[in-house]
């Protein structure tokens, strides 16, 4: 019996060391880095009134799909964008290092227009159904346009009755170009030509794809973080961190010997399911977030101190250690469940309120309470009552109790 429980101490021990092992590379690949630890864009949008479009709650969502859509369509990684109050949206770009580039893919109000020689519009961008950024024969960037069943009439119509003449594309009030027609084209698909550049063919084909504003929108603010920074501030959360760490660890061996060893292992297994959990729910870790995993971790040791306390009480009052730890941990249970479930309301109103690094700090805190009640009630008694059940230790004297 002795060196059963023992065995099973060992055990759980190895299975978490092994999980670690094999979980690192694709917990750190999973985990994605805010703007503030990886660099980027940081954009403030403004929606702005005009006479023919003002602005609304379904004209601020309209702008917030189209931007997701443009984003999206330059491949660009772990964005972040949301609402800021009625006519404001924050958008940050993780690893996107040109703002104004940033700026032109999505502010450009993206309005499509094919005009007669007498400047009367033929079709406009609600007729397209797709646009791409293509090379043509002569390896020149161009937009590939497609158009909806009902665009593809209007446009065979239109060149039918412009052959020789052209048709004229315009683009937020500027002339892209001015095609002769040469032949009815009744397929459906067309081509914008005579782009300066590959890069701006693509965003001209992103914000046609992604459709046009239903609102003016003006940049507030741009600021472009560097990676540097980044870095700097990822470097120093790590040193805080294990100072911290560090200190804790040998706090709850030197006050709680044998039960604080214990409850250092428990710690260990909650910083491998935080981190598990961050990777599950694919969450992006900023400084605010590496702020509510530390805070957290705090409370896991807390925890740990009122359970190890009740503990003490019940030895004074003369039960043996397995009973005095049985007891400790049910009158400990309570208050660990009050204490964090106010932290976790907290944290649901903090989400439900703020903006992106509050919500960071909440989602990153929440996960952490739930984790380390579980290490706290779970794992920390599971490991604690192997030891007293091999009776190697037997005075308890030896758990700081």
């Amino acid at each position: 019996m002795k060196w059963g429980n023992l065995t099973k101490f060992f055990l759980v021990i190895i299975v978490a060391l092994v999980a670690a092992y094999f979980l690192a590379e694709p917990i750190q690949n999973s985990i994605k880095l805010g703007l503030d630890l990886k660099g980027g864009t940081h954009l403030v949008l403004e929606l702005v009134d005009t006479p023919e479009a003002p602005v609304d709650e379904q004209a601020a969502l309209g702008v917030m799909n189209i931007l997701w859509q443009r984003v999206d369509g330059f491949g660009l990684t772990e964005p972040i964008i949301q609402r800021q109050g009625e006519r404001r949206i924050i958008v940050e770009l993780p690893g996107h290092d040109d703002p104004e580039e940033a700026i032109r893919v999505l502010s450009m109000t993206a309005h499509l227009e094919f005009w007669d020689e007498e400047g009367n519009v033929i079709l406009t961008g609600r007729d397209l159904k797709d646009a791409n950024f293509v090379y043509d024969q002569e390896n020149k960037p161009t937009v590939a346009l497609e158009f909806s069943a009902e665009g593809a009439k209007k446009f065979a119509a239109a060149t039918e009755e412009n052959l020789g003449r052209p048709i004229i594309i315009v683009l937020d009030e500027s002339i892209l170009s001015a095609p002769i027609v040469q032949e009815v084209i009744s397929d459906g698909k067309a081509q914008i030509t005579g782009i300066t550049s590959a890069q701006e063919a693509q965003r001209i084909a992103v914000g046609l794809r992604s459709g046009a504003l239903p609102v003016k929108v003006q940049v507030e603010e741009s600021r472009s973080i560097g990676p540097t920074l980044g870095e700097d501030s990822i470097k120093k959360s790590i040193t805080a961190f294990i100072y911290g760490i560090i200190a804790v660890l040998l706090f709850m061996v030197i006050v709680y010997r044998v039960s604080g060893l214990v409850a250092d292992i428990a710690l260990g297994i909650y910083v491998l399911l935080f981190a598990c959990s961050l990777a599950l729910f694919n969450a992006t870790l900023t400084l605010p977030g590496i702020a509510g995993l530390i805070l957290s971790l705090g409370m896991a040791v807390d925890a740990n101190v009122i359970i190890y306390e009740r503990v003490k009480e019940e030895l004074r009052n003369g039960k043996t250690i397995k009973a005095a730890v049985d007891s400790g941990f049910q009158r400990a249970f309570r208050t660990i469940i009050d204490a964090n479930v106010t932290t976790l309301i907290a944290a649901g109103v903090l989400y439900y309120l703020g903006t992106g690094p509050i919500q960071g700090f909440a989602v990153t805190l929440s996960i952490g309470i739930i984790c380390s009640m579980i290490t706290a009630i779970i794992i920390t008694r599971l490991l604690l009552s192997f030891l007293i059940e091999s009776k190697i230790f037997k005075s308890s004297a030896y758990f700081g109790l």
